[in-house]
């Protein structure tokens, strides 16, 4: 099968640092070729990939120093790029929200379009009511709660390369936060966590310029004199094993509807259990009691995490490699690539535009005769 995958441009393919969709991407393109598909990745030149690159922009553009640049002209750009391709390809899977759909009204029928982020903003709905042709593919099934008439055509669960992570049979007794300073993502609550405890807190995060007000006034002097707590800041996939790994637990204390949350899985293939509190996709990644434990309360949590220790780290890493590697990601993406192919209409060219080859009468001959 002949696939496009197209990816935003914020971060590189995968991410040198933090990045959810570019991350999953790169997981995703690799394990289709892996699994014999023609796989063409349009992203910026710094990707590395297994596919066949499209280079549309010089580098990602979060870590471009140039101090004036356009993200939208960057995606329309590369978006040109594959309309004057499209023909060439069996399933174009964006993975660019919405930004698209006007241009590729023409192709819909050949686009898949997998949705990454939040859906509950305004005037969101009315786009996905306007352009209702596009196959959409949600991250998971909490996701599409607030677009319940939306074109869904699956759900798939992100996936990741099972030797991407280092399986960590012990851990070094701390816990671990891992993701954005961010008001939705609570880390004031894992500092609370581990405070109660008395354990220790590892803090790897990434502070945006939208979440700078909330890191200086909330999260710093939380941390600061508290002796339990270390911030190590940003980090890149080359360090999570043995950050991850070494923890406990981690400690994934999120205040808002999480599409699905990538780090808990990064967390399950080192073995290390997940402390979710119950909203948005944490119930469908988390199995309770197995592979970590979901609260709804502060108490709640501080029991779980506590008990975190009693979970086999074994069998946490084995519900990993049977629910969240990238080539079940993958396979089930080629179900869902498989089913839009089979329902596309057979495009033949009208009988008078068929050229027959003369050839003289002779008789009729049985099947499978050469003569």
């Amino acid at each position: 099968m002949k696939i496009a995958q197209i990816t935003p441009l914020y971060e590189a393919v995968p991410p040198r640092l933090y990045g959810g969709t570019e991350r999953v991407v790169a997981h995703l393109t690799d394990a289709l070729v892996d699994l014999g598909h023609d796989v063409t990745l349009f992203a910026s030149a710094d990707a590395h990939t297994k596919a066949r690159l499209v280079p549309v922009r010089d580098q990602a553009i979060r870590l471009d120093p140039a101090p004036f640049k356009s993200d939208l002209a960057a995606h329309m750009v590369m978006l040109s790029q594959v309309l004057d391709r499209a023909e060439e390809f069996d399933v174009i899977h964006f993975h660019t929200d919405m930004i698209q759909f006007p241009m590729f009204e023409r192709w819909a029928d050949r686009t898949l379009t997998t949705l990454h982020g939040r859906l509950d903003m305004k005037d969101i709905g009315g786009v996905y009511e306007r352009w209702s042709q596009f196959g959409l593919v949600s991250i998971s099934d909490d996701q599409r709660r607030p677009l319940p008439f939306a074109n869904w055509r699956a759900t798939v669960h992100h996936g990741m390369p099972g030797d991407l992570y280092t399986f960590s049979p012990q851990s070094d007794g701390y816990f671990a936060f891992l993701g954005r300073i961010s008001p939705e993502k609570r880390p004031d609550r894992a500092i609370e966590i581990a405070t109660k405890l008395g354990r220790r807190l590892k803090m790897a995060a990434k502070v945006d310029a939208a979440d700078k007000v909330y890191w200086e006034t909330k999260i710093k002097p939380m941390i600061e004199g508290n002796p339990l707590i270390e911030f190590i800041g940003e980090i890149g996939d080359h360090q999570k094993s043995a950050f991850l790994g070494g923890a406990e637990a981690l400690l994934f204390p999120i205040d808002w509807p999480e599409p699905f949350g990538l780090v808990m899985i990064e967390a399950m293939a080192c073995g290390t259990p997940v402390i979710a509190f119950r909203c948005g996709s944490t119930p469908e990644v988390i199995e309770d009691g197995a592979t970590g434990f979901l609260v709804d309360t502060l108490e709640q949590a501080v029991a779980a995490a506590d008990r975190a220790r009693t979970l086999d780290r074994e069998a946490i890493r084995a519900r990993f490699d049977l629910r969240f590697s990238a080539t079940a990601m993958a396979r089930r993406y080629v179900d869902v690539y498989a089913d839009m192919t089979a329902k596309r209409p057979f495009a033949e060219a009208p009988l008078a535009d068929v050229v027959m080859p003369l050839r003289p009468i002779e008789e009729p001959r049985s099947f499978g005769m050469v003569g």
